[in-house]
């Protein structure tokens, strides 16, 4: 780890430390949820840090409604924000992708008592190819339509529409959670020697050595296949099996041993 990454390890623990004191929270997991985790950062990208987080007891028996997120203004250099565990569960047993893509995180800042690992296990059982194949497809496709279109377009956002389709066709091939890691979906999905193999890995190593990124003429073989894919995938969502579920009790008790673990 260089000196740079471990200064800003520091500054992230800082932070998270201070949400716990000022907030009167727990934090049972926190991890990288951008392009650090997907494996292509640029020089100048900040930290997007994503938490889950434990209350006292007494502020889960309130009959008021009340605010389950944590967020702190975004700097130069930070995004961070968390969950609530209860609000976590919730989502976890709907499949909620980005909190599936949390749990598996290459970069964790901070993993304390069972809890984040009982959820981690149960990944598998909750997930749904349905919900998690039209959350990609749909990210794919605003980033598409919103910077990708025209002779000239926004280049860099290409990483943004090729991750989530190419998640779309992991989960197609292999029917679980797609891993995060951006070099894997190519690897394992993109032929080697194709035209859109050489454009990926050339956007790539000029995305990781710094360039600028800005407006540039299409890329003609990522064009091609990103057409091609958005009109696959929205027909084998329609197709594809649908939501699997966990049983809420067994989340219910994750949620009580978790209090009584947290603030014991």
């Amino acid at each position: 780890m260089s000196e740079v990454e471990q200064t800003m390890r520091d500054i992230i623990a800082k932070q998270l430390a201070q949400i716990e004191q000022e907030e009167q929270v727990r934090i049972i997991y926190a991890c990288e949820s951008g392009s650090r985790a997907w494996g292509f950062p640029s020089q100048d990208s900040d930290y997007d840090v994503r938490f889950i987080y434990v209350r006292p007891l007494e502020w889960y028996l309130s009959i008021e409604e009340q605010r389950d997120v944590i967020e702190r203004p975004i700097s130069d250099q930070l995004d961070i924000n968390g969950w609530d565990i209860r609000k976590a569960l919730k989502l976890f047993r709907k499949s909620n992708p980005p909190l599936l893509e949390w749990l598996q995180s290459p970069i964790q800042y901070d993993e304390q008592y069972s809890v984040a690992g009982q959820i981690r296990s149960l990944s598998p059982l909750t997930f749904s190819p349905k919900s998690c194949l039209y959350h990609y497809l749909n990210m794919a496709k605003g980033n598409f339509r919103d910077y990708l279109q025209g002779e000239q377009v926004k280049i860099k956002k290409y990483f943004y529409v090729l991750r989530p389709l190419l998640a779309c066709g992991w989960i197609e091939r292999y029917e679980t959670m797609p891993p995060m890691a951006f070099d894997k979906l190519v690897e394992t999905l993109v032929p080697a020697g194709t035209p859109l193999y050489t454009e990926i890995h050339d956007l790539l190593r000029r995305k990781k050595a710094g360039d600028e990124l800005d407006m540039e003429p299409q890329l003609p073989a990522i064009q091609a296949y990103i057409t091609a894919q958005i009109a696959h995938v929205e027909q084998l969502a329609t197709e594809i099996q649908g939501q699997a579920t966990v049983e809420i009790e067994v989340l219910n008790r994750i949620f009580q041993s978790a209090v009584q673990e947290v603030w014991a």
